[in-house]
């Protein structure tokens, strides 16, 4: 009777071990498996952010230009103005022309006495020039953010155990984002 209850006392261990080793898989496959949703959702959420970043450039950089462009044109056509009633310059074909004439000559007697209008076309380049910097630079941070992510991804995905529980079809290996070919040459830059 006693050999019988110390082998029932060891198969008890044996299960028990048994029981214990399955439960520790268990926690470890799950903890494994949401670890790599986890990892799976932060590069998907990283791709997103890059996609958000070139929207982004799509949408400001148009209105930026056309709103220099605008400032410019403006200040042209103020400058132009300015320097033609300075100068007594008109385009007088009638008689009521030439009293208009007249005034502008005096008004121009007038303005060389006046600062000449300053020109903020130049600032508004450089204010443009920022945003396109700054636009450019939040790009490649959603890139390199994206290429850590994958990182982080592939290494959980690849290690010992995890590549061994991991299905290869639900967790595929990510590529980083990749230049396009030739870009590794600096542009030339023409004006």
């Amino acid at each position: 009777m006693y050999k019988l209850i110390l082998n029932m006392k060891k198969s008890y261990i044996i299960f028990g071990g048994i029981a214990l080793l399955a439960i520790i898989l268990f926690f470890s496959y799950r903890g494994s498996y949401n670890s790599a949703i986890g990892y799976q959702e932060t590069v998907d959420q990283a791709w997103s952010d890059v996609g958000a970043s070139y929207q982004r450039r799509a949408d400001l950089v148009p209105q930026l230009v056309a709103t220099v462009k605008g400032a410019a044109a403006n200040e042209k056509e103020i400058l132009t103005k300015v320097t033609n009633a300075r100068a007594g310059i008109s385009n007088a074909k009638t008689p009521e022309d030439f009293d208009l004439m007249g005034k502008e000559i005096n008004s121009a007697i007038n303005l060389a006495f006046e600062a000449y209008p300053q020109i903020r076309s130049t600032e508004n380049f450089g204010a443009l020039q920022a945003q396109l910097e700054g636009t450019e630079n939040r790009i490649n941070k959603a890139r390199t953010d994206y290429n850590e992510a994958i990182k982080k991804y592939n290494s959980h995905i690849r290690g010992f155990f995890n590549s061994m529980f991991l299905s290869k079809e639900t967790f595929p290996k990510k590529e980083g984002f990749k230049a396009i070919a030739g870009s590794e040459v600096a542009p030339t830059v023409n004006f």
